[in-house]
């Protein structure tokens, strides 16, 4: 076996992008998910190490220290940091020329060779779904017997072997809470809906919603929701409850839709309740009720939920399938059952327009989850969105985020500029959370938590950082507009 080594290297500070959220850009608040993407290979492959470096605050001097003597490193990168990515990558062989470098990620699994050719440094790719890929790179299997791999050759050329089959048998692969207790100190995770210290990660992999901008099914997992059995999931729980105790205030499903199944979501809250564990999870704004009403019984807390839009012909076009009525009637039930909801939004969806903003602006705070989220739609190549971009020339540059990490809007339509984009996403979260009743909420739960009321005073101070920062982007864009 190889020595081996698992990296999410250093990038912007506040930049969360090698883990499971769906935009890898510097959030509002501090918002950091675990890296299961890379802590799911790093479970098969004995005496591995994994580092997560944002997080832990881990420069690329401390990276080095850390990689000295490894054999084989392999990097989670994304679009948005895939130049820094490869910087890290060259300090890397840099420091050790006999290291093999490699990149995993959805960028990687939809331009291997063009990642590749473009960055000499890079040794290979991963394509798709990477686990087992990995463990056989680590296992030293010859390159051109591993399946799912681009590599370069010793004269430079670059190599492929045949796409790998999607795993079947998810109940065959480890549990990722020994790697993430050996590798990471949890309290360095923060995200603002759930509660602190929190844990993170996967029954299951794919996804059967035809969403056109979300980036793992279309890229990675695929359109079919491969999963643990209920069984498998309750013993890892076990595991987790005896690692951390209660230090764990939260278990989050990270599931692209944990509740597509629902009789299976039902059987697995069964155990958090007999675990007597709080626990979160994706959702779509489908579940019925009366599994709604069960999982809370079993100690269900939040549901982060897609609501994306409050204009239902922009939800057609990216084959949301969901109605707003259904959304209206799914936020009712939760508030009824006392199920707080964390709800994404997103602008700049095909064909945005000022009108179209007002309307998702209206329904956000007609539904009013307890939290949102606001996002600008990121054509990420790999999706239908991306696609669509480029045969209707959508595209108004190519980065997907600014110098600091903050995202901007690569996109535009007739009647919304990128800058329009980039203010709706401000003006959005300022007219849902300076309303009275929001602010009084917020208080309210201050007061009933002293950690909430430190957590909360924290990202506020990181609220108004963000919306200072997204307010000068913006006015820098309009001044390049206006001097083109």
């Amino acid at each position: 076996m190889k020595k081996t080594l698992f990296l999410s290297p250093p990038s912007f500070d506040g930049f969360d992008g090698g883990a499971g959220s769906r935009y890898q850009a510097k959030r509002e608040i501090t918002s950091y998910w675990f890296p299961t993407w890379l802590a799911q290979p790093a479970a098969l492959v004995p005496g591995s190490k994994l580092i997560d470096a944002a997080p832990h605050h881990q420069t690329v001097e401390d990276v080095l220290t850390e990689a000295k003597g490894y054999e084989l490193v392999i990097m989670h990168t994304s679009t948005p940091s895939l130049a820094n990515d490869v910087e890290c990558a060259r300090r890397i062989k840099e420091q050790n020329p006999a290291v093999k470098v490699g990149f995993i990620g959805a960028h990687v699994a939809v331009l291997p060779e063009k990642t590749l050719a473009d960055n000499p440094v890079i040794d290979f790719v991963c394509r798709h779904e990477f686990d087992y890929t990995c463990k056989e790179l680590a296992e030293g299997k010859p390159w051109d017997q591993i399946t799912g791999l681009s590599w370069r050759d010793s004269n430079g050329d670059l190599q492929r072997t045949p796409d790998r089959a999607l795993i079947a048998d998810w109940d065959a692969m480890p549990s990722v809470f020994p790697t993430y207790a050996q590798n990471l100190d949890i309290t360095k995770y923060f995200i603002g809906y759930l509660l602190h210290p929190y844990v993170s990660f996967y029954t299951g992999r794919g996804c059967p919603a035809k969403c056109t901008f979300c980036l793992w099914p279309q890229t990675i997992g695929g359109h079919q929701y491969r999963t643990k059995s209920p069984e498998v999931v309750g013993r890892e729980l076990e595991e987790a409850k005896a690692i951390w105790g209660d230090k764990v205030r939260e278990y989050m499903f990270d599931d692209d839709t944990f509740t597509i199944n629902e009789q299976r979501a039902i059987e697995i809250s069964k155990h958090m309740k007999r675990l007597n564990l709080t626990w979160s999870c994706n959702a779509r704004a489908h579940v019925k009720y009366e599994t709604l009403k069960e999982l809370r019984d079993n100690g269900l807390r939040l549901l982060l939920v897609g609501f994306e839009s409050g204009n239902q012909q922009i939800l057609n076009r990216i084959k949301k399938g969901i109605k707003l009525e259904m959304a209206r009637e799914f936020m009712a039930n939760c508030k009824k059952l006392g199920i707080k909801v964390h709800g994404t939004f997103i602008i700049g969806l095909p064909v945005e327009t000022p009108e179209t903003v007002e309307e998702t602006i209206r329904f956000a705070k007609e539904l009013d989850p307890h939290t949102i989220q606001v996002s600008i739609a990121a054509p990420y190549p790999g999706t239908e969105l991306y696609d669509q971009a480029v045969a209707n020339n959508w595209f108004s540059r190519d980065a997907l985020i600014s110098s600091s990490g903050i995202q901007v809007s690569s996109l535009q339509y007739d009647n919304m500029s990128p800058a329009q984009i980039e203010d709706s996403v401000e003006r959005m979260y300022r007219e849902f959370y300076f309303r009275p009743k929001k602010i009084g909420s917020i208080v309210a739960e201050m007061m009933q938590d002293r950690q909430m009321m430190v957590r909360r005073l924290r990202e506020g101070g990181e609220f108004f950082s963000y919306l200072r920062e997204r307010k000068q982007q913006t006015r820098l864009r309009s001044s390049e507009a206006a001097s083109v």
